[in-house]
Formats: C-alpha cells, sequence, structure tokens
C-alpha cells in the first residue's frame, strides 16, 4: 500500500498527553521509581502476538518521546505492514524507569490502532475484486479519530468525513425536520457553499428518485440489502443526469459485505471498523 503521511503532531500530541496524564496520576510510577536505580539502562521490543496490520507506531514513538526526549525508539514495520505473531514491529532503548512509564500507554495506542487497522483488513479484502471501498464513519472513539481514521486507511479503507464540517449530511431527521426529501434539499441547494459536498441519505428507491433531480454529490442508501441496492444502482445508471457516488450503510458485517459490494455500489460505510474492533495483541518485552 501507499505509505500513509504522518499526522501533524499538533493534533495527536495533545491526545498522548492526556493518556499519559491519565496513567500518571499524581505521582507517576511509584513502583519503577522505588525498585529501578535511576541510572538503569534497558532494551526491549514491541513483538506482534497475533497475525494482523498494525498501526499506531506514530503513537507509540511519541509516547516515548514525551516521557524521555532521551529514548531511542526505532520501528521495524511501518503502520500498514501485515504483521504475523512474532514478529518484532519496534524496538526501545533508554532509561528503565522511562521504559517501564511509557510501556501502557504506547501499547495501548498500538493494540488499539492495530485492531481498527486489521478489522479494516478483513472487510477490504473481502471487496477487493470490486470497484467499492470500505469506509469508516464518526462512530469513532472520543478524543481518538483522528488516530482511528489513520488506522482505517492503514487496513486499506477510506475515512468518510472527518467531522460536521467536512460535508453536508442531510439524514432522516434532517429530512423530517424539514418537511420531507424535496424540502430539505431545496433549502441546502439554496444555502450551501459551492466548495461543499452535500450528501443525502435515502431509506427508499422512491425517496432515491425524487432525489436525483437535485444533483447531489453522494446518495447514501440507507439498510438496503443487496437486491434492493442492484435496483438503486440500476435507477442511477439509467439517470439522465449528473451520477451521484453511491453508498450503502446498515447492516453491513464480514457476511454481508461481499454481497453489498457486488451490487455495484461506490461505497460502504461501515460503523464497526472503529466502534467493534478488537484490540490487537502485542507485547513488549526483552528480546
Amino acid at each position: 500500500m501507499t505509505e500513509l503521511a504522518l499526522l501533524p503532531a499538533t493534533i495527536i500530541e495533545p491526545i498522548i498527553r492526556l493518556a499519559l496524564q491519565e496513567d500518571f496520576g499524581t505521582a507517576g510510577d511509584v513502583t519503577a521509581n522505588a525498585l529501578v536505580p535511576a541510572k538503569a539502562n534497558g532494551h526491549l521490543y514491541f513483538k506482534s502476538r497475533a497475525t494482523g496490520v498494525l498501526a499506531g507506531m506514530q503513537a507509540a514513538e511519541m509516547t516515548y518521546a514525551l516521557v524521555d526526549p532521551t529514548m531511542i525508539f526505532k520501528a521495524r514495520k511501518n503502520d500498514g505492514s501485515r504483521v504475523k505473531k512474532g514478529d518484532i514491529i519496534a524496538e526501545v532503548r533508554g532509561p528503565v524507569r522511562s521504559l517501564l512509564m511509557a510501556e501502557r500507554t504506547a501499547l495501548n495506542f498500538l493494540g488499539r490502532l492495530s485492531g481498527v487497522a486489521t478489522l479494516t483488513s478483513q472487510y477490504a479484502d473481502l471487496v477487493a475484486h470490486t470497484k467499492a471501498k470500505v469506509a469508516a464513519t464518526r462512530k469513532t472513539t472520543p478524543g481518538l479519530r483522528a488516530l482511528e481514521k489513520r488506522a482505517v486507511l492503514a487496513g486499506g479503507g477510506a475515512t468518510h468525513r472527518q467531522s460536521l464540517s467536512d460535508a453536508i449530511m442531510i439524514k432522516d431527521n434532517h429530512i423530517a425536520l424539514a418537511g420531507g426529501i424535496e424540502k430539505a434539499l431545496t433549502q441546502i441547494m439554496e444555502k450551501a457553499d459551492h466548495m461543499v459536498r452535500v450528501s443525502v441519505e435515502v431509506d427508499t428507491l422512491g425517496q432515491l428518485q425524487k432525489a436525483l433531480p437535485f444533483a447531489p454529490d453522494v446518495v447514501l442508501l440507507d439498510n438496503m440489502g443487496p437486491d434492493i441496492l442492484k435496483k438503486a444502482v440500476a435507477i442511477v445508471d439509467g439517470f439522465d443526469g449528473p451520477r451521484p457516488v453511491l453508498e450503502a450503510s446498515g447492516g453491513v458485517n464480514l457476511g454481508t459485505v461481499k454481497d453489498i459490494a457486488e451490487s455495484g455500489i461506490d461505497i460502504i460505510s461501515i460503523g464497526a471498523l472503529t466502534h467493534s474492533a478488537t484490540n490487537f495483541d502485542i507485547g513488549l518485552d526483552a528480546k
């Protein structure tokens, strides 16, 4: 896969500082301070204890840098690398107290984010033979969105919108409050900035047909099975006007995603990529 650009430090440093503050409490690592000589140095290795896709290396490295700038962190694998049990993914050396103080926070980031990347890769692999891409939603862990969205990229997925301000997305509650899909789209098209993309969610093929004349950039087909999705694709392909990106959402799991992708959909948005990923097992050990 294409090497991912690093996130700006201004985005992720506050996240890591908060995690460290949470773990250090008011006195730091009282165990290490009591047992380990201040001048003791050590060398430890991050090892994968499972098979999957790696993510979170930037966060792990920054964790050690913030705890102790003298620490030397060397990555052996990059985000997006497929790893197997026993692979060494990074090594770190420096004062033992610092090694121990940063250990859990670094492992928490690596485990959480590699879990997201691994689950994403499982979905992406199932649809690789189609044009469809899997995308994460805003159903992320509060405070960790930037890191989790990047982990989705590492796993071969796309990220959907990052925040409410990224794009206009007209959902069912907006439509109900506006008095119908046509009224909602009329208002949006009158007021939307020319630089902002417009997406609208539809629950039925009838709503889809009403939405198409407004030329939305994206139509989200909510909770439609593969057979209905095929009909939706046919309606859009037969429409004499701009073709929106078609996105499927709802009822997506590892057992259904292949059939959904084969319906001809462009994007499949999956909240589970971030809200239901299992932690990936990584350890920090002596070689």
